[in-house]
């Protein structure tokens, strides 16, 4: 028998302003993009911003349905946007961002859900280029330097497990 530990290396921050520049854009459009999403059941409002290669900015938000689960959500929605319309620029950052059911951005900073990670993981692959992820809240900014943080056990083709190489 043998047991593996598995690290995931956080950032946190206590502000946007501590950001690099390009990031703070990045926060900021996120925190816009909750504005627009469509969340007549739930009333928790998500928005995604990502920073294309080419130093674009693309969002989307969540999207609600009452045939649940034909919703989606803001990470997803701003990826499959990115990757149809610009489909040869990696996505080299990306801020997620909540609004909770009393307009107040969350407490507690906005993880991506399984399905988001895995189609992060999957656009980092594609594109060789690890994504900075930032997970907003009203009182702190999280930070990773990949999904692979947040997703160590992932699955792709070439390996499912860290000691398997």
């Amino acid at each position: 028998m043998r047991e593996f530990v598995i690290k995931s290396v956080v950032t946190e921050y206590d502000s946007v302003d501590e950001l690099p520049v390009d990031h703070v854009t990045l926060v900021m459009r996120a925190r816009e993009a909750t504005g627009s999403a469509y969340t007549p059941y739930s009333g928790f409002r998500v928005g995604a911003a990502l920073l294309l290669e080419s130093g674009m900015v693309v969002t989307g938000n969540n999207q609600e349905n009452a045939a649940y689960p034909s919703g989606n959500c803001a990470e997803r929605i701003a990826l499959f946007y990115a990757n149809s319309q610009f489909p040869d620029q990696a996505v080299t950052a990306m801020a997620i961002s909540g609004i909770d059911k009393q307009g107040n951005r969350t407490e507690i900073p906005v993880y991506p859900c399984g399905a988001c990670r895995q189609v992060i993981l999957e656009s980092e692959t594609r594109f060789g280029v690890n994504m900075v992820l930032y997970f907003d809240s009203g009182a702190k900014i999280r930070s990773v330097r990949s999904v692979r943080e947040i997703l160590p056990l992932y699955f792709d083709q070439s390996s499912l497990f860290p000691g398997d190489r």
